[in-house]
């Protein structure tokens, strides 16, 4: 069985691995598989499509899970809450709109936080309120 209890560290541990992902494929820092392709002389490199297809399933993974667990307006809803979160920041000047590089890791982690959320909503909501999400049978 799958359930081998949730908690914090459970969470956090889908987070980091939503954060590896979302910065290995863009990351304004450079070092990212989007400017590895943008740079590379031969676009046709077997490392390269390898590091496309691994960056792909993890992607494929995350965005299924969150699409299944929060649905359209559960994503819309939990990305309108951390663009509010955003907005209040710039309108109190914590954080300035001429910053691109702060606000495009921000929005990376907003992204990767969406996922992992998306990810562990099954576990959360069944904390939350005693109901159980099943998709799935196992035939006997």
């Amino acid at each position: 069985m799958a359930d081998r209890g949730f908690n914090f560290s459970s969470f956090v541990i889908r987070w980091v691995l939503a954060l590896v992902l979302v910065f290995a494929t863009y990351n304004p820092s450079g070092y990212s598989w989007y400017h590895w392709l943008v740079g590379a002389e031969n676009i046709v490199d077997p490392l390269l499509a390898l590091a496309a297809i691994s960056l792909l399933i993890g992607w494929v993974i995350y965005l299924r899970a969150t699409a299944r667990s929060l649905g359209i307006i559960g994503t819309l809803l939990a990305s309108a809450l951390f663009a509010t979160l955003v907005w209040s920041l710039i309108h109190y000047q914590l954080i300035s709109l001429d910053n691109t590089t702060l606000l495009a890791y921000i929005v990376l982690v907003i992204l990767s936080a969406v996922m992992a959320l998306g990810l562990s909503w099954s576990h959360i909501r069944r904390r939350l309120s005693g109901q159980l999400d099943v998709d799935d049978r196992d035939e006997d």
